[in-house]
């Protein structure tokens, strides 16, 4: 087992169904263009109110992915 070195980057997901579904909206969406996604943490939870209910939720996550170990 060899050490390895992570980096984080901060993303914000967007839902209008759930902060579960925001999470994943952002770490599928970070896959697309990012390797080695690892880990992810949330950082904030947020939503917007309309007309006395949840309209939207917004979910600041940061998400971990390992440094490739090649040059």
């Amino acid at each position: 087992m060899s050490d390895h070195v992570y980096k984080k980057v901060e993303l914000i997901g967007s839902s209008k169904v759930s902060v579960t579904e925001a999470i994943e909206t952002a770490v599928a969406r970070a896959s697309k263009t990012m390797r080695n996604l690892e880990w992810f943490e949330v950082d904030q939870i947020r939503g917007h109110i309309k007309d006395g209910a949840v309209a939207h939720y917004q979910v600041v996550i940061k998400v971990g992915f390992r440094i490739d170990d090649t040059p």
